[in-house]
């Protein structure tokens, strides 16, 4: 037969007419025509793969898989059955997947003798028939997992199933299941040392095969009463009943001949066959994979669009979380720098007004005091005698001339106003050094250089800041301050081996010393900066443009 003609000039069958061909290759299997069910299912197959119909697909090497299992081709039919499985899982015949199931149970259990693997797939079948209610199909495939658990000798797994279809008959007298039946209850029985009860159930396992048409199973009967009989030493019998198998497996043998025989003439057609289909499931290969290449190219482009777009999305979002962090920042800046501007403000208000009451005190205040001293001595040498009450009025004299002086001097240190500001901040570190804690100087420009009068109150008062932190928080023993001019810029280094802090966590520990501090160098248009280790100390470099 030239099957490309077939395959190429035939007119596809519509969908009624495919369903009828397959029920007539399924019917002539179950009626023994077994080469006249494989022709039809060949040519059945054919027109499914060309129509893309999977289920008809499906239908038909199950079919032919069915026939090479009947003549006893394991190996044909296991290959056959996947094949029906592949594409009763892309038609997704659950119907027909249970029965696939079943059979390539059967072949691992039976043939292959791979149980577990076999388990595997009437599970599966048993999971199906339980889905759909297929109460006969049900019991037929846990007779099966009975079966093939007793025959490795785990009885103890055997039993549910066995219990479960015993139940099931007792309802329903399937005859199909009984002979099978009545052998697994001897099996199991045997097992657990029934004895009477197993040989009645051999028994009529036996009788019910003789009378009906599951030679089968009644051949598997008679191996099994003889291996029972064996065991509990009635030899004579066992060895009648394993003859009676030896006699019944021959038999079977012959028909099987037969039927291998009968359809050997089509063995070479086959052949062709499967070359021919091989041929048709490459190009129908080819076809699905120009298709899916062309889906994966379809899902690329859209995958790329949608990409781009949330890549869009996401820049436009960044903008505008940008756009909106840059605005918090400016508004921060803002209010920092008002904040900064109302700080310098206020330095600017109290230098002015330090300014004022130094000068006031010393300029008039002290003045003041000196010249009602000066009267109080003159006044005391007109006179031989001086009362207690002059003496005292003296003392006051002095000690508030004392107080006005050296709070003149706190406000505006007469070193700075009359020697300048490294000689003020040599003398600065002078008077905070005491027995626990030394404050060295050192500075490459001379003590007599003089700067901008306001410039050198501000560092001044921002190096006497920095000491003043020093004495109060850090514990060091040892601190140093270091003034030095680089490129029209004075350099003020301020360490100390103190305890030091986290100078990440700079700003919660931060408080007006250092806002006021920050603020006074922006005023001088410098820099600041902090790094501060914990229990090893801390320095302080402040750059700012030097004012003459």
């Amino acid at each position: 037969m030239n099957f490309i003609c077939v395959f190429g000039q035939e007119k596809i069958p519509s969908q009624e007419e495919l369903k009828k061909l397959s029920y007539e290759a399924g019917k002539n299997y179950e009626d023994g025509f077994l080469e006249k069910s494989l022709i039809q299912a060949r040519k059945l197959l054919s027109f499914a793969i060309l129509s893309k119909n999977y289920s008809i697909a499906a239908e038909a090497y199950n079919t032919i898989a069915a026939n090479f299992d009947e003549l006893e081709e394991s190996e044909k039919a296991f290959f056959y059955y996947n094949k029906s499985l592949y594409f009763a899982e892309k038609s997704n015949n659950e119907r027909l997947k249970k029965l696939i199931y079943n059979n390539l149970g059967n072949i691992y259990c039976f043939d292959k003798k791979q149980y577990k693997k076999g388990i595997l797939y009437y599970e599966k079948s048993l999971n199906i028939s339980l889905k759909q209610k297929d109460n006969y199909q049900v019991n037929f495939t846990k007779l099966n997992i009975t079966w093939a658990y007793f025959d490795i000798g785990d009885y103890k797994s055997g039993y549910p199933y066995l219990k479960a279809i015993n139940n099931y008959y007792t309802t329903k007298k399937e005859p199909t299941l009984y002979v099978a039946l009545n052998m697994l209850n001897g099996m199991y029985c045997s097992y657990s040392e029934e004895n009477d009860k197993a040989r009645q159930y051999f028994q009529e396992a036996i009788k019910a095969g003789l009378q009906g048409s599951e030679k089968t199973d009644l051949c598997f009967a008679y191996e099994e009463y003889s291996k029972f009989l064996n065991k509990i030493e009635d030899y004579k019998n066992a060895y009648s009943n394993l003859n009676a198998y030896k006699k019944l497996d021959e038999e079977l043998r012959s028909e099987e001949k037969l039927k291998k025989i009968k359809i050997a003439g089509i063995d070479l057609e086959l052949d062709e066959y499967k070359r021919e289909l091989e041929k048709i499931d490459k190009l129908y290969k080819t076809k699905q994979q120009l298709f899916k290449a062309e889906q994966n190219r379809n899902k690329k482009i859209v995958s790329v669009v949608i990409l781009l777009f949330v890549i869009i999305v996401i820049l436009f979002y960044l903008l505008y979380q940008n756009a909106r962090l840059r605005q918090k920042n400016k508004l921060k800046d803002i209010q920092r720098n008002i904040q900064l501007n109302i700080i310098n403000a206020s330095i600017d208000g109290q230098e002015l007004e330090r300014k004022k009451i130094a000068s006031f005190l010393h300029d008039n205040v002290s003045a003041m005091l000196s010249s009602a001293g000066l009267h109080l001595n003159a006044y005391s040498s007109q006179t031989d005698t001086e009362s207690e009450e002059i003496a005292k009025t003296k003392a006051i004299l002095e000690n508030a001339h004392d107080s006005v002086r050296d709070l003149s001097h706190e406000l505006l240190p007469a070193l700075l106003v009359r020697f300048g500001l490294l000689f003020s901040v040599d003398d600065l570190c002078e008077r905070n050094s005491n027995s626990t804690l030394h404050f060295e100087f050192s500075s490459n420009v001379s003590l007599k250089k003089r700067y901008n009068e306001r410039f050198e109150i501000r560092v001044y008062f921002i190096i006497s800041e920095l000491l003043n932190n020093i004495v109060k928080h850090s514990t060091a023993q040892n601190a140093k301050v270091i003034l030095n001019e680089i490129n029209d810029r004075l350099i003020v280094t301020v360490y100390d081996n103190g305890n030091g802090f986290d100078a990440k966590k700079l700003d919660s520990v931060e408080g007006f010393g250092l806002n006021r501090i920050r603020a006074r160098i922006k005023k001088l248009r410098g820099t600041f900066a902090i790094k501060s280790i914990e229990n090893e100390g801390t320095t302080v470099v402040i750059k700012v443009p030097i004012s003459y």
